[in-house]
Formats: structure tokens, sequence, C-alpha cells
């Protein structure tokens, strides 16, 4: 029996199993009545460290026993309530009126239980964008980020995935091994939110940089200034120069975002587009290399791409424990009690995987909640399930005899209490000649309805030779914006000039390719 997120969950309401209900203050408790027994001290559970991140789900199995949630410990002196159970989950995330999202009910962290510098605060503090706010704030931020979504045409990012895909691709090809992670799954979301935010290589280079070292937790106030700082730059650029891209669209949105709310739009945006992509990528990519069910239609010509996309969106989401919440008021919660302004972090992955659901059949099955639901539902998820198998596609398709070149059971996978990353996926393959390179799209004098792309490379103002244009479709408007625009942005996909280098040169990473690829050097 399966539950879709956004219909009703009968057996776990509020007035039944979450003590939000009202009782007989003058009635007897019957014998036995859990509650009104002495409860039982359950052991704080940490979600960090290399045994939690290679099993998670035996620890999800241990947490179960103590009821729908029980306690955890996120990081060092950071502590939460973590939710494993589907109908407990989905009375959390669509109960806005008793669980909030704004993290300034953090008691914890308001009165310094939890250090400002502790690892996970950066995934948690509260920031005013959709994803850390209630009420009509979240209506408000919440209405320009899908209206500026709805602007993407599926064709266009399509389009444009598969000749990323096909650039990465060709990189090695020739070499007979790779390792997927680091060469294809994480520099092809980099490709696209370059492309659809309107972002400069180099500022890419420093975003990605910044999130993967917030995911991480790894010096996360250096990773958070330069998020900050990367945006900051990025904002600027479209104030002068807006284009045919996200920034540009959420800016001239009616819902007037200041620039300090347009940085924090994109900070969930651009966060939520890189590292949780790379780790949908990487994970389908493992299971389509590893299990038997795939593995033997691959061999027979077939790609089951969907079905292994929907097999690792229950069992291992890429965002495996997230939807950070906090309670308004004291409440027992199907006999685990909860404390005003904790934390209730929901395990997506554990829910997903509940016993209590009776199904194996997770083929086209899209009840999981590995994309949330209730109000806070990923409004871009439509197209990150796009991407992703557009890329496992094209990479199956160009590397049809595709193999890991360790046994899985020898994969490792990242510490971290919120994701589920591996840290390589090492493959060979029979090598294979690179495809033909695309010429890159070179707008004409005339008036076209192709149009270049709106994010180029910085060119310093001494260089002599002009930056090519990087290849892609830029022509993502090709429905009527939702809103009415305002002046600070055209109504229709632009041309944009190229901007001087915001500063001096990064230290050369494993992505700066990127902007190596797209000067032709």
């Amino acid at each position: 029996m399966t539950h879709h997120p956004d219909a009703s969950y009968p057996g776990f309401s509020g007035a039944e199993h979450s003590g939000m209900g009202h009782a007989d203050p003058g009635a007897a408790p019957p014998p036995g009545c859990p509650a009104h027994q002495v409860p039982v001290q359950v052991p704080v559970t940490p979600l960090y460290g290399p045994d939690f991140a290679a099993d998670p789900h035996a620890v999800y199995a241990r947490l179960r026993t103590y009821g729908p949630a029980a306690p955890v410990e996120l990081a060092p002196g950071a502590h939460a309530t973590l939710v494993t159970d589907y109908r407990a989950a989905l009375e959390v995330l669509r109960s806005p009126e008793v669980f909030g999202k704004d993290a300034r009910h953090w008691r914890a962290l308001a009165d310094g239980t939890v250090a400002p510098d502790n690892p996970v605060v950066p995934m948690m503090a509260y920031r005013p964008n959709c994803l850390f706010s209630d009420g009509e704030a979240h209506r408000r931020f919440r209405a320009a980020v899908n209206d500026s979504l709805a602007r993407i045409d599926p064709n266009a990012l399509r389009g444009y995935v598969e000749r990323s895909a096909d650039t990465l691709i060709d990189r090695f090809a020739a070499l007979g091994e790779a390792d997927l992670l680091g060469s294809y799954a994480k520099m092809l979301p980099l490709l696209v939110f370059q492309q659809l935010f309107g972002c400069p290589p180099e500022l890419g280079d420093r975003l990605v940089e910044g999130f993967s070292g917030i995911f991480d937790g790894v010096d996360h106030e250096r990773a958070d200034a330069l998020i900050t700082q990367s945006l900051d730059e990025l904002i600027g650029l479209k104030h002068v120069t807006p284009g045919a891209d996200m920034t540009s669209w959420l800016m001239a949105h009616p819902a007037g975002l200041t620039d300090e709310e347009m940085l924090h739009q994109l900070v969930v945006l651009i966060g939520a587009g890189t590292e949780p992509q790379q780790n949908l990528i990487a994970n389908a990519l493992r299971l389509l290399l590893s299990d038997d069910r795939f593995a033997g239609d691959l061999a027979g010509g077939s790609m089951p791409v969907e079905d292994a996309l929907d097999e690792v969106l229950w069992l291992d989401p890429p965002m495996a424990n997230y939807g950070v919440h906090y309670p308004f008021q004291d409440v027992d919660f199907g006999g685990v009690p909860l404390n005003a302004g904790e934390p209730v972090v929901i395990s997506f992955a554990a829910a997903n995987t509940d016993p209590a659901l009776h199904s194996d059949q997770r083929t086209g099955n899209r009840a999981h909640l590995a994309w949330s639901a209730g109000p806070h539902t990923c409004p871009a998820k439509d197209a990150a399930r796009l991407i992703a198998a557009v890329a496992v596609e094209k990479l199956l398709d160009r590397l049809p005899d595709l193999e890991l070149a360790v046994p899985v059971d020898r994969l490792v996978w990242r510490p971290g209490p919120f994701h589920r990353a591996l840290t390589a996926l090492p493959v060979r393959f029979p090598p294979v000649a690179p495809s033909k390179p695309a010429k890159p799209n070179k707008p004409s004098k005339a008036a076209t309805p192709r149009t270049a792309p709106s994010s180029v490379t910085p060119q310093h103002p001494s260089s002599p030779h002009p930056s090519p244009e990087p290849p892609g479709d830029s022509r993502w408007t090709a429905r009527p914006a939702p809103s009415v625009p305002t002046p600070s942005t055209p109504p229709a996909a632009t041309s944009t000039p190229r901007q001087p280098a915001s500063g001096p040169a990064a230290p050369r990473r494993p992505w700066s390719f990127l902007a190596e690829w797209w000067r032709g050097q």
C-alpha cells in the first residue's frame, strides 16, 4: 500500500497520535496507559562520523524501535529529534500551524547552548528565503521563486544538459577510466546553474567551493563568506546588465526582493541545484552499475534510468535528513515529547523505508518524500529530475560498457548528518573517441529568436581577444512570463554584454577548467 505525500495520510492525525487533541481532564487513565508510564530514557544517537555514513539505514532501524521520532546529535553539541516514521514525517511537513521553519525559534542557538560556529549552523540558521520562512513571508518568497522557475523552458534545459554532458564526457572518453563524481556528476550541475543563473565561471568556482564546505561542515565560516561575497558580486552584475536568467527574473519579480533577500533566495536555489543534484546523479549511476536488477537491463540494451532514479529517491535520497522544523509549543508527538524551539529533523531516507508502508514496489512510485512535502516541497523537483535523467542517459549512451572500477562495497560515503554522498565513483570502460565538438552559438547583428547565453566569461580589460560564447541554449523564456516584468529586466531573452573581471583570478581548482574551456584555452 502506498500513499502520496500530498494526500491525507490516515492513521497519524494530530488528535489521535501527536497529543494535539483534547482529552477529558477528569477521566482516569486506563491501566497501562503509555502516557502515564515512566518514560524510558532514550540514548542520543550521533548522525556524524564514518560509521553513520557507512550504514545509515542500520541506524534508522535502531531509532525506529524508540517510536516515530528519537533524539539525535547532528554534530557535537547540536541536538535534535529525528523523525523516522513516514506518517509522522507528513504530520510535521503538513502542519505549519504547529511546526515552523523559521530557525529564529531555535532556542539552543539563541541562548548560546549551540555555538554559532557549530558546523551544522550554516545549514540550519535563519535566512530570509523561502526555505526558512513561515506565513506571509514564505508566500511572498515562494511566489518569486515559483514564477521565475516557471520561465525555464524544459526543452531548452534538456538541450543544454545534453551538450554540457557531451563536453564533460569528451574530456575522459579516450582515457578508459574516470571518477564519475569529480569529473561528471559534480561538474554538470555547475555548468547548468552557471547558465541558468547567469553566473560567470570564476564566481561559479567560488560558489561550488563554498557550498561544498557548508554541506561537509568544513571551515564553514570561510565557506559562508565565500558564498556571500560571490553572490553579492553576481547581484551587482545583474543590476548593471540583467539578462535571461533566474537571477534577473527574481530581481524583477513584483515581490520586490531586496538585495539581501535576493542573496538568500540564491543561496537556497543554487545550494539545492549543486550538492543534492550531484548526489542524485552519482547515486543513480552507482545503482545502475552495481545492482543486478538494472545491470541485466543495461546489458540487454535498455536504460532503465527513470526506474533507477525512483529507487534512489526512495532508498538513498541526496538529502537524507533535513526539512528542519521547530514546534511553536511543547507537543506530545506520538508519545515522544517535543519541546518548543527544539529542532525536529525529517529523515527522508528513514521515512521512505518505513516498514509500515508495506510495499517494495518503487518503480514508477513517486510517493517518496525525497522532495519533501507540504508548503515547503521542493519547487524545482521537475527540473532536478530532468537534469539527472538526461545526465545519466547521455553517459550510458556514450559509454555503454561502463563498469565500476572497484567493488561496490568499497565505495566510501562522505560523513555528514544531512546528505547521502559518495567521496568518489571510479569507473572503467573501453576508450572511445570524443564526439565532434559543437560550435559555439554566435549571435548575428540582426535580431534572432535564439540569443546568446546570458552569462559569459568575464574578460580582463587588457585582454586582446574576446572570449568565445559558451555552448548551450539560453532560450529559457519560450513561454510568457507568469508575472509582469519591471524595468530592471527585459521581458524577453536578451544577449548580455561581457563584463570586466571582478577581481584577481582565484587559485586553480578541479572545476576551473570550465573557465579555460569557455576561453578556448
